[in-house]
């Protein structure tokens, strides 16, 4: 993760499995499973962390079964290496959200937009999309659109946290949410916003909808919500993109700090502190050099990483 100057590297892996066909019993044993036989490579190679469908419970089951507490971040803050010192901290904390929440700010600056009259929808409800309108709602920042697997809820007056996050506890979905319009989860897309935060699957940016997205600006709390040509089209219409690896990196800063056996406050200073600063430098880059705002950040990442080779002493 050069771009945000930790020493980890990235990587991903998933179990292929539908957690709607499954049992709790059943993903618990496929994560057991996975956990003893990856533990040759773990955690020498290999840390485990949580994202899609998983958590803090799912953590906890991946260390004990392989063994090494070491062997995943965002496990149960109880669960220590050393008690009192290496304790977990939980991504349940939303530090990938906070990230998130930071690179809008900066963003906003940069374009110019005051976020107090600004409309912001969220396309995803799960551990960064709740998070992440959280702490806007804290802020004072109006969320008038929240997607989830079901479908779009929309209010151009604004939706209030507190009663979304009750209302997807109990009925699974944020479409029973009142009062609101049901939209379907593309026409989420298309609303008069100033502020869309892609923050569930890949690719919900796309050729079908780029020309559609009236928004200010795109702050990418998902991996790959757009291509990057798509992203190209978006900056060639004037609206900023701040790219996935660069906004969403919170929950990487976090992992890394529980690694360093940092506690959950130190863990918030180091997300905000490294997604300000890097989000200002790509951003600055980016108007400097008049390219995309994920050219910007490659050539940012790639200057670092030959920085750290010549200081290694590793050839090019």
């Amino acid at each position: 993760m050069r771009s945000s100057r930790i020493t980890f590297r990235r990587g991903k892996i998933g179990i292929i499995a539908d957690p709607e066909k499954i049992s709790k019993e059943e993903k618990n044993n496929l994560i057991r499973a996975f956990a003893i036989a990856i533990k040759p490579l773990s955690p020498s190679l290999y840390i485990a962390g949580p994202d899609i469908n998983t958590g803090e419970e799912e953590m906890a089951i991946y260390a004990i079964a392989n063994g090494n507490l070491n062997s995943c971040t965002g496990k149960p803050a109880y669960m220590c290496v050393r008690p009192g010192e290496k304790c977990g901290i939980p991504h349940e904390y939303g530090s990938t959200a906070y990230g998130v929440f930071h690179a809008i700010m900066v963003a906003s600056e940069h374009v110019g937009l005051n976020l107090k009259k600004a409309r912001v929808a969220i396309d995803g409800f799960g551990n960064v999309g709740s998070f992440l309108m959280k702490y806007l709602s804290d802020h004072g920042i109006k969320v008038v659109a929240v997607s989830d697997s079901k479908g779009c809820i929309y209010n151009p007056d604004g939706l209030e946290y507190y009663k979304m996050k009750q209302i997807k506890a109990e009925t699974k979905s944020v479409i029973n949410y009142e009062p609101g319009e049901i939209l379907k989860n593309e026409e989420l897309f298309e609303l008069p916003i100033e502020v869309l935060v892609p923050a569930s699957i890949p690719d919900v940016i796309n050729e079908k909808n780029v020309d559609k997205i009236q928004a200010r600006m795109v702050v990418e709390a998902a991996n790959i919500p757009a291509k990057p040509e798509i992203e190209k089209i978006l900056h060639e219409r004037g609206i900023l993109v701040v790219p996935d690896f660069v906004a969403n990196a919170g929950g990487v800063i976090s992992s890394y700090a529980e690694y360093l056996g940092e506690n959950p406050e130190k863990m918030f200073e180091m997300v905000k502190e490294k997604i300000v600063r890097n989000t200002r430098l790509v951003l600055g880059e980016t108007a400097k050099a008049k390219i995309p705002p994920r050219d910007a950040a490659l050539k940012i990442a790639k200057t670092r990483i030959k920085e750290a080779m010549k200081k290694r002493g590793v050839p090019r």
